[in-house]
């Protein structure tokens, strides 16, 4: 795990061609804000939008005018991967608990089935180009910049918008039907 003195520390060593420094300060908030509206938890979307700036770091390529687009589909796909790890570890924190004959309480129960695991399952099961979507729309981004976001025709956004509600409301209603 980086951590932002780890990212600091590296931006002093680089060659100046590319402002690490100006990209991590007006980028570094609303990276982790994202982030931390999928997982919610904010320490860890701290954590994930250190290793997508470090990811950026090591990436010479991603570096440039296009690095925005770059940061945002990194730190979905980072907060995605994290909700996909939760869930694999619940499930076998579930399994675990069948076998150790411990009883679960109402609110444990309760805290389960609440509206907001929902979602996160729904959005980890459907396409990541989806859940991006979704995601950074749900952030505020316009249909321009999540078009540079995903590297996608902005002319596209709209009908893949479209696709991806549809995508989100079917999956949502063949686990857990209509609401």
């Amino acid at each position: 795990m980086h951590t932002v003195r780890d990212v600091t520390d590296a931006v002093a060593a680089r060659p100046a061609a590319f402002d690490f420094e100006a990209v991590f300060q007006s980028d570094y908030h609303r990276v982790a804000r994202v982030i931390a509206r999928v997982i919610r938890d904010p320490s860890r979307a701290e954590d994930l939008a250190i290793e997508t700036f470090w990811r950026l770091w090591r990436n010479r390529q991603a570096q440039g005018e296009g690095s925005g687009g770059w940061l945002y589909r990194t730190a979905v796909r980072l907060a995605l991967d994290e909700l996909r790890r939760r869930a694999r570890r619940a499930r076998y924190e579930q399994v675990l608990t069948l076998f150790r004959g411990s009883p679960r309480t109402p609110d444990e129960l309760f805290s389960d089935r609440e509206e907001q695991g929902r979602v996160r399952s729904v959005l980890a099961a459907i396409s990541p180009r989806q859940a991006s979507l979704l995601l950074l729309h749900g952030e505020g981004l316009t249909y321009h910049e999540l078009a540079a976001a995903l590297s996608i025709n902005p002319a596209s956004v709209g009908t893949l918008m479209s696709r991806a509600r549809a995508g989100f409301r079917k999956e949502y209603v063949r686990r857990y039907g209509e609401q």
